[in-house]
């Protein structure tokens, strides 16, 4: 796979046309909203495309509340919520933040070619389409992806792999346990019980005790699983299924983190900038650097 950085050819911050470096990423959550921050400072015009599972609760990591028209800025870029195809193409061209809409992928692509697609909705279990005949380069996320199957460069999310690039291969399956945090691993999150609105009145980076209470699902309280902060959090009023995250708990003390990008979303991310920057040589070329050597000589 040869450079692809050729096809954004302008420096960040120049004023920008969506349709020469349109990327549409799939997800709003930490991972997916890290992404868009890196490409936005690369000068691609970026959208996140909402989808509703599994729900964000690492919200004050990610552009996710802007959805609901709340203030979301990750390291000093801005995300805006555009609700229709003329209103994202707006936002996109003032090139002063990032899109976030609710508007589906097969809304965006009428819209200019997608010369970017990452898939990063983090679904762990899901069964995986083949997204390459839908954009110039296409990325996924996480499990379940496979390069020359579904996509054309994957990234790997398991805490040892995090970050790390396949140009060939198949993503590792979802880990059976979760990353340790202050040396406490599932047992940091509460889980929904079973499928109905959840509603709550606790904000990310409160300080709780075991047992407190900080929302209802179905009229019977969820409390927190062990002491600590606030890490994440379910938004008020959303549908969640059973067996779901609703809340994560940071045990560290005065060392917790609940806002901002963290180490493993921006090792993510900056993996796809390399990857879309030097790409990898191959004895033969890919399907993806086909495509991009047409593009180029056309």
């Amino acid at each position: 796979m040869g450079s692809i950085m050729t096809i954004m050819p302008r420096p960040p911050h120049s004023p920008r046309s969506f349709r020469s470096a349109f990327a549409v990423i799939l997800g709003t959550n930490e991972i997916a909203s890290a992404i868009a921050v890196d490409l936005y400072r690369a000068g691609w015009s970026a959208v996140l495309s909402h989808d509703p599972h599994p729900p964000v609760i690492r919200r004050q990591m990610a552009f996710h509340d802007a959805l609901f028209g709340d203030c979301a800025e990750l390291d000093g870029v801005k995300a805006k919520y555009a609700e229709t195809t003329l209103a994202t193409a707006m936002l996109l061209g003032s090139g002063d933040c990032v899109a976030v809409t609710r508007l589906g992928l097969l809304d965006l692509i009428p819209m200019a070619t997608v010369h970017l697609l990452v898939d990063a909705r983090m679904q762990d279990r899901a069964v995986v389409p083949d997204i390459r005949h839908l954009a110039g380069i296409t990325v996924g996320v996480g499990p379940g992806f496979s390069v020359g199957e579904n996509c054309d460069i994957a990234i790997e999310t398991q805490p040892t792999k995090n970050g790390i690039t396949l140009f060939a291969g198949r993503t590792a399956a979802p880990a059976s346990k979760e990353r340790r945090l202050g040396g406490v691993g599932t047992e940091r999150f509460a889980f929904a019980k079973s499928a109905g609105r959840w509603h709550c009145a606790v904000e990310i980076g409160t300080r709780v005790f075991k047992n407190f209470p900080v929302g209802v699902l179905n009229g019977e309280a969820v409390t927190a699983p062990i002491d600590g902060i606030v890490r994440g959090i379910v938004r008020d009023g959303t549908e969640v299924f059973t067996g779901m995250k609703i809340l994560e708990i940071d045990p560290r003390g005065r060392c917790a983190t609940w806002e901002g990008i963290d180490k493993g979303g921006r090792d993510i991310a900056q993996a796809i900038i390399t990857a879309l920057t030097y790409g990898q040589p191959r004895p033969a070329k890919t399907d993806a650097a086909k495509r991009l050597s047409a593009r180029q000589s056309g």
